[in-house]
């Protein structure tokens, strides 16, 4: 029996509920499919800042890197809030994107017809929705050069740059073709090349990058326009790959598609192999929701599907992988929801909600072989 070495980090908010309700989800598979985990626990985040001071310890980054593959539940609170506080929450990403060189941030966007009525676009404009957003994650304005506030010649001012290499657009770029040539072969670059010079170069390198995929259909977008695409036409789109702040945006407007940002998981991906794949960083999109911690009411289906993302791409286990999407996808049809999906006629419908742990049992008995009602 094959033992992986994943490290879980709770974080803080709804973190911790729905780590702990994915691991069941991952223990139910492994006695299927044959593995086990061995967990060890690292905290980054708000309860880093406790505990250390610090967002995320250096030695904490060094265990993570000798991980086969990272679980993060969400960091962030109104305990650590305050932007001008010089140690915060969303450091320890930061550090953790940068130190293991996680430069590919995968976000899948699929539109179950179960949950239609969740959305709040007309059901026929989120038909068929399935893309992928590959978001490069290490480079761009959140890691430039930046000055705080500051007094001017006109008063206050501030600044952040927007750096990018041609080595980090290219490395990113050529993901998204090998994406997109197992997909539907339509690759869409967005940039703001009309105004930004660092856009400009990225779409003189994606063009270079294409070269190397001619099975692949390149089309250019402008950020703006793509905005409104996803919305009026998001069905058309395939594999979307762009910059860091870019990417960012796009990726949580597109969870409307979905119905729920607690329904999108991601997968950062950096260029270290294991024995098993490629060694990785899985987390949901959405953040901490500190009201909902302590109540049971998260929705853990984006954790459980980043853990699915996990179990492909960094352990080795595809048959797992889409078990526990296809049971994540047969709980919803069963008609089993958490809050956050009921939609606009859940409460006419008479529909009850259920719980966060009671989710994932539902996804982790079907994993299992158990069919559930609940």
């Amino acid at each position: 029996m094959t033992t992986y070495r994943v490290i879980a980090i709770p974080g803080d908010g709804i973190g911790p509920e729905i780590v702990t309700a994915t691991q069941r989800v991952l223990a139910a598979a492994g006695k299927r499919f044959g593995f086990t985990i061995d967990w060890s626990e690292v905290l980054v985040g708000g309860v880093a800042i406790d505990a250390y001071g610090t967002a995320v310890r250096e030695e904490d980054l060094v265990v993570c890197g000798e991980a086969d593959a990272i679980l993060l539940g969400a960091v962030g609170g109104p305990k650590w809030d305050d932007p001008s506080a010089t140690v915060r929450p969303e450091q320890g990403l930061l550090a953790l994107r940068k130190a293991l060189g996680l430069f590919a941030n995968l976000r899948p966007v699929v539109a179950e017809p179960s949950l239609a009525a969740a959305s709040p676009l007309r059901p026929d404009l989120v038909e068929g929705v399935d893309m992928l957003i590959v978001r490069e994650l290490t480079g761009g304005i959140y890691f430039g050069e930046r000055r705080e506030s500051h007094e001017g010649p006109a008063g206050r001012q501030a600044f952040d740059s927007l750096l990018y290499t041609e080595p980090e657009i290219a490395r990113v770029t050529r993901l998204a073709f090998q994406l997109a040539r197992d997909r539907r072969k339509l690759l869409t670059s967005v940039d703001k090349a009309n105004v930004l010079a660092t856009s400009r170069l990225w779409r003189a390198v994606v063009e270079e990058v294409a070269v190397e995929f001619p099975d692949v259909t390149l089309e250019h977008r402008l950020v703006d326009s793509t905005a409104m695409s996803l919305i009026t036409k998001p069905a058309s789109f395939d594999v979307i790959v762009t910059e860091n702040m870019f990417g960012d945006i796009l990726s949580d407007e597109a969870s409307v598609l979905a119905g729920s940002l607690g329904m999108l998981p991601s997968a950062s991906l950096g260029e270290r192999r294991t024995i098993h794949g490629v060694a990785g960083l899985f987390e949901p999109i959405h953040g901490s929701s500190p009201h909902r911690a302590g109540t049971d009411t998260a929705n853990p289906s984006a954790t459980i599907l980043s853990a699915a993302m996990m179990l492909r791409w960094s352990l080795g286990q595809p048959s797992a992988a889409e078990a526990i999407e296809g049971c994540v996808r047969a709980t919803l049809d069963a008609g089993i929801r958490t809050n956050d999906l009921l939609g606009a006629d859940g409460a006419a419908s008479g529909r009850e909600p259920v719980g966060t742990q009671a989710f994932a049992d539902a996804v982790a008995e079907r994993v299992g072989g158990v069919e559930v009602a609940l």
